[in-house]
């Protein structure tokens, strides 16, 4: 929660130092000054967007490879069904209606040359998105296959030192990067039609949110013979709790508890919660892909077809399975799809960190909550008890 209100206070800030430029002076240096960051830590984020990608996936796949073989992918199987079918949902239900709730295009009229950094400075990530895709899944299925200890070690602790990165360095940064994201469109004169925007995307992913949850303990209950309503009730406490704790993680006890409240098998709900908070990133899918649809029709990028996101989705659903233990993870492990698949550059890459990181608790809600729902379906068709399999370790869950 305090990240979002340092985001919030970015925002202010920029908006306002961006729509004092015009009066030059000393207030013209701390706009060209905030650009200036900008522009540097956008050239950060792209050098570390391979590193995540590489090793918290290695990391991720070859842990995920240790729990019990049915239950395991059945919980797999679940939780990125979820996702996919969630982010498609939000594909369609986001073109249908943000063309005619704002003016498309807004984005990317701007009306005045924005300010322009004092220095430039670019920092080539060491290899590409998907090379590094790759590679992590040949490695991490390879550690798997091998049980090299030492790999395995040598892999946790750069994902290690990646995620303290993250911690200390670029999740600290991203107000003062927003600010001057901000600062910029308040000088382009674009600066309210997005703010305009984000009310309405924010508030129609919270509502998406609700309408997948409705959807998917539906199905659940119907499937496994027990009451919808009673189950979507009985999960509330951990829904609430995530939104205050921005971290699936964090609320495992809450999610555990209140799984075992709905006469889930205890076993069951030992091994797939943990797991899910790892892997079953619906609402965080739901978030990025009606954020994505919303900049790409409003910034004048090519118009999003069912076609150009379903691969997307896919490769999300995969590059989820490891998002980073901090809030925001799930954003900051999708930036690479963004501009590889979808063509993003770092202005609409920065509205989408920012769109993100404002609903994260909500998105991270929604994953939590969701998670009791996979439970019940891995109980019915996935091996009621799993007691005898090694609990798979959990991947450093994200604040998805």
């Amino acid at each position: 929660m305090k990240l979002i209100l340092r985001l919030l206070a970015g925002i202010v800030a920029g908006v306002i130092i961006g729509l004092l430029v015009p009066s030059a002076g000393v207030i013209e240096a701390l706009a060209r000054g905030l650009i200036t960051y900008q522009s540097l830590f956008g050239q950060f984020i792209n050098f570390t967007i391979p590193l995540i990608i590489l090793f918290y996936i290695m990391s991720g796949v070859a842990n995920l490879q240790e729990g019990s073989g049915r239950a395991l992918g059945a919980t797999i199987g679940f939780a990125y069904l979820s996702s996919i079918i969630a982010g498609s949902m939000a594909f369609f239900v986001s073109s249908a209606f943000i063309p005619g709730m704002v003016e498309l295009g807004t984005l990317g009229a701007a009306k005045a040359e924005g300010l322009k950094p004092l220095i430039m400075l670019e920092i080539p990530p060491i290899m590409g998105v998907m090379t590094a895709l790759v590679m992590a899944f040949a490695f991490g299925m390879g550690i798997s296959v091998t049980k090299s200890k030492e790999l395995k070690t040598v892999v946790d602790q750069s994902r290690d030192i990646v995620e303290l990165m993250l911690a200390k360095i670029l999740i600290p940064g991203l107000p003062f990067y927003i600010a001057g994201v901000f600062a910029n469109m308040a000088v382009e004169g674009t600066v309210f039609a997005t703010l305009k925007t984000f009310g309405v995307v924010l508030l129609l992913a919270v509502v998406m949110h609700w309408i997948w949850l409705t959807a998917l303990y539906f199905i659940s209950g119907s499937l496994t013979g027990r009451n919808p309503l009673t189950m979507a009730r009985n999960m509330l406490p951990a829904y609430f709790t995530a939104i205050g704790t921005m971290s699936s993680a964090a609320t495992i006890p809450v999610t555990v508890r209140q799984a075992k409240v709905n006469d889930i098998d205890d076993s069951v709900v030992d091994f797939c919660v943990p797991l899910c908070a790892t892997i079953h990133l619906s609402g965080s899918a739901i978030t990025l892909t009606t954020c994505a649809t919303a900049i790409m029709l409003l910034t004048g990028m090519a118009a999003p077809t069912y076609m150009m996101i379903l691969p997307f989705l896919v490769m999300l659903g995969v590059t989820l399975i490891a998002a980073p233990g901090a809030p925001g993870g799930a954003v900051m492990a999708s930036l690479g799809l963004l501009s590889s698949m979808l063509g993003f550059g770092e202005a609409a890459i920065a509205l989408m960190i920012a769109l993100y990181m404002a609903q994260d608790s909500f998105g991270t809600a929604c994953n939590v909550m969701g998670d009791g729902a996979i439970a019940a379906l891995v109980e019915k068709f996935g091996c009621s008890k799993p007691e005898t399999a090694q609990q798979p370790e959990t991947v450093n869950a994200e604040a998805h």
